[in-house]
């Protein structure tokens, strides 16, 4: 099973509005050439310069869904990231706290940032963002990625 981080959002923007954001960051970031099209994120995904796969889509909400039942709203969109292993895994972790910043800046509503349902790094209500507490996580190149205010505060899902 390949590594997945997964931005969900609850917000009134569509996936293609989403797409289109998410291309201009990156193109914006050095993350995209401008052969890299809001409809390729949509349908097949993308490769950033450094190897992260980036696709976006609409949410189907499930009932059993752990966004819905611990964190207490509805994803109506999602982007998901997949490092490559063709760059350091680091770097892709930053460029894709760049990526969710700058769409947390264009894209209102709340929003999650989570690994594989496990960890949760950043999570947005409101317009407040907290971040989780591990220091590993969050480096200081990370932390200065991240262009809203915020705090710290450690959010986990269920083992249900």
């Amino acid at each position: 099973m390949s590594i997945s981080y997964d931005l969900e959002m609850a917000t009134e923007q569509t996936a293609s509005q989403v797409a289109h954001e998410l291309c201009d960051i990156a193109r914006t970031a050095g993350l995209f050439d401008e052969s890299i099209t809001p409809e390729l994120v949509l349908d097949d995904g993308a490769l950033t310069t450094k190897g992260t796969w980036v696709r976006v889509g609409k949410e189907t909400p499930r009932l059993w869904s752990p966004v819905i039942a611990d964190l207490g709203f509805t994803p109506t969109v999602w982007v998901r990231l997949q490092p490559g292993r063709s760059s350091d895994y680091p770097d892709q972790q930053d460029d894709m706290i760049r990526l969710v910043s700058g769409l947390l800046d264009s894209t209102p509503g709340d929003a999650v940032l989570h690994f594989q349902s496990e960890v949760i790094w950043l999570l947005r209500r409101g317009s407040e963002v907290s971040l989780n507490e591990r220091d590993d996580l969050w480096p200081p190149q990370r932390l200065a990625a991240v262009s809203q205010p915020n705090r710290r505060a450690t959010y986990n899902f269920s083992d249900e």
